[in-house]
């Protein structure tokens, strides 16, 4: 399905494609900006905002540019430009320093994306279209907004506890957070439309806490 896609939203996928780009052919460039819980504690704390253009693959790439293509339009119309612009860049930042909170004791822990903005964007939309449905690859029947919420936010969690994974679950999770907090200051009556996963999301982010705390003690 064709977007309309709003000029601020080409612009971010624009900066995304060139930035990562670069980091592809170049090593240093990419080390630089990446995410990296040793260089973030030695004040490198730019990088909390560079990681979140640079991607490990085209795939990676295109994978977040993709979900961002089918969520923008509507999380903007809602919205609007600057409340936009602060979702985006407030969930990417949420994100990453819910990441650098939770593998502060792991110095060599390196991640890169934008998968905590582009979550955020996702849980925005959920939550103020709550009657959306989402089709998943392999699955070809659609799926509840609020269903494929708590069941993405349900296994984010799984990820943070085991950590099996080259997934960033924790950013994922921090960005999808900073999302709901951002949606819910600038448009409050989502609070009454999605009750439902507002509620579950809450215990889940308690949950969330609880692997916060004990994973630094």
């Amino acid at each position: 399905m064709i977007q309309n896609i709003p000029p601020l939203g080409i612009l971010i996928i624009l900066v995304n494609v060139i930035v990562s780009l670069r980091g592809f052919k170049d090593d240093i460039f990419f080390n630089k900006y990446r995410f990296e819980i040793r260089k973030l504690r030695e004040g490198d704390y730019f990088r909390l905002f560079g990681s979140g253009f640079l991607h490990v693959n085209t795939t990676h790439l295109l994978f977040n540019m993709m979900t961002f293509y089918f969520f923008v339009s509507f999380v903007f119309s809602a919205l609007g430009t600057i409340e936009f612009s602060i979702l985006y860049f407030g969930s990417l930042i949420t994100g990453n320093l819910f990441a650098y909170a939770f593998h502060y004791n792991q110095p060599n822990y390196s991640a890169v994306g934008a998968s905590g903005a582009v979550t955020g964007v996702l849980f925005s939309a959920l939550l103020l279209y709550p009657s959306i449905e989402l089709m998943i690859f392999f699955i070809p029947i659609p799926i509840p907004g609020y269903l494929f919420g708590i069941g993405y936010m349900t296994y984010t969690l799984y990820g943070m506890k085991t950590q099996n994974d080259n997934i960033g679950h924790t950013a994922h999770f921090g960005g999808a957070v900073g999302g709901i907090l951002v949606t819910i200051f600038f448009n409050y009556q989502v609070i009454f439309t999605s009750q439902l996963m507002l509620g579950v999301l809450s215990i889940i982010t308690i949950f969330a806490g609880c692997l916060l705390y004990f994973n630094k003690n």
